[in-house]
């Protein structure tokens, strides 16, 4: 797919280089975000906005790699590693399942799913 009609894999350049506005607009306004247990963290661009703003600012060196990614339909499956984020100690890496729900062109739902681990 390409990436320009593809919101899961612009919304991750749009993580990595921590570009607020291009980041939501991958997103749809009421976009819903769960923890791993169905947790809602965020609902809505607007929250969105917030939090995000507040971690790409404290995370200067903030970074996800793709490890696998499949496709089924509307949703998209990402194994993420990711690195520098606020709060966590210089280097340190962290896995996380990402499960994106797809409607028209943009992300109408996510669920994460994050290891409490270290990677070595």
């Amino acid at each position: 797919m390409d990436s320009t009609l593809d919101p899961v894999e612009t919304q991750l350049q749009a993580y990595n280089t921590r570009d607020l506005e291009g980041f939501l607009h991958c997103f749809t306004l009421n976009c819903v975000v769960e923890d791993g247990d169905g947790q809602q963290l965020m609902a809505g661009t607007a929250e969105m906005r917030e939090r995000y703003r507040a971690l790409f600012d404290g995370s200067p060196e903030l970074h996800c790699t793709i490890f696998s990614r499949i496709r089924i339909g509307e949703h998209v499956i990402d194994e993420e590693q990711i690195t520098g984020r606020l709060g966590t100690p210089r280097g340190e890496r962290r896995r996380a399942v990402a499960i994106y729900k797809i409607q028209g062109n943009k992300i109408c739902h996510v669920r994460f799913y994050r290891s409490a681990q270290k990677w070595g």
